[in-house]
């Protein structure tokens, strides 16, 4: 299986902006583990503002443009040496593909990355990618990685895409406010009273939140990927998920 994974802010980096090694490593083990078993493996990784933060000892996400670009610089420095260093220690190679909205609204663009992303496949890299919020505008940005992996995904022509995230999955209500909330393990259709389950945004270093992911899930399904909302916090489920076991909150492709 070609198998996107896109993992959140929330999951990569605590609060504090400071990197969550337990999860991160845990990830990359993963991750190595099923590429080791034949799947073709694409990362979209949240969490380079999040880390800028955290390097920079800021007291928060930035708002003003410039500082979010100087956040970005520094935190996807350390993002990548991370994964470079993790994933090198189960002989796997990583590469960098840093891109913007632009890249997938011009033609050439969009086939000179759809060509990187199949060499480095071809070529056993397990492709790491990125907004290039160093440079990115409210212009030219995707504006949430939920989105950019569901457009990545849509171009690699992947037979899943996974959405790491804080949360187990979609659910009736919101589990933060509700006890009696319960997960929905599988959705067939995007309907309005999904689209209703949708409430507010991701972490406080983070883009996403649920309406993100629900349109990704559409944009997916459409394409014929199926799409997955399953928690960060427990990367192991990625094999559950890959075998077709029930994990999180499953969107079943209708092509």
């Amino acid at each position: 299986m070609r198998i996107v994974v896109k993992v959140g802010t929330s999951t990569l980096a605590y609060a504090t902006g400071c990197l969550n090694i337990r999860h991160v490593e845990l990830l990359v083990k993963t991750l190595s583990d099923l590429a080791n078993a034949g799947h073709e493996i694409v990362l979209v990784s949240s969490g380079a503002i999040g880390m800028g933060v955290g390097k920079l000892s800021l007291n928060g996400k930035p708002e003003d443009m410039p500082s979010k670009q100087a956040a970005a610089s520094v935190g996807q420095c350390e993002l990548m040496y991370t994964y470079d260093k993790l994933f090198s220690e189960y002989n796997h190679t990583v590469g960098q593909i840093l891109i913007t909205g632009a890249d997938f609204s011009n033609e050439e663009r969009k086939l000179n990355f759809e060509n990187t992303i199949y060499r480095l496949i071809e070529l056993g890299v397990i492709p790491i990618v990125n907004e290039n919020d160093t440079i990115a505008t409210d212009e030219i940005s995707v504006g949430d990685n939920d989105t950019l992996a569901a457009i990545v995904a849509c171009s690699v022509q992947a037979d899943l895409l996974v959405l790491l995230s804080d949360i187990d999955g979609l659910y009736t209500k919101d589990p933060h406010k509700y006890p009696d909330a319960c997960l929905i393990p599988v959705v067939t259709e995007i309907t309005p009273s999904i689209e209703s389950l949708a409430e507010g945004a991701g972490s406080g270093l983070g883009t996403g939140g649920m309406a993100t992911k629900i349109s990704a899930a559409r944009m997916t399904m459409r394409k014929g990927v199926d799409m997955v909302i399953a928690n960060g916090a427990r990367p192991e489920q990625l094999y559950d998920i890959a075998e077709g076991r029930p994990a999180g909150t499953r969107f079943a492709s209708i092509v």
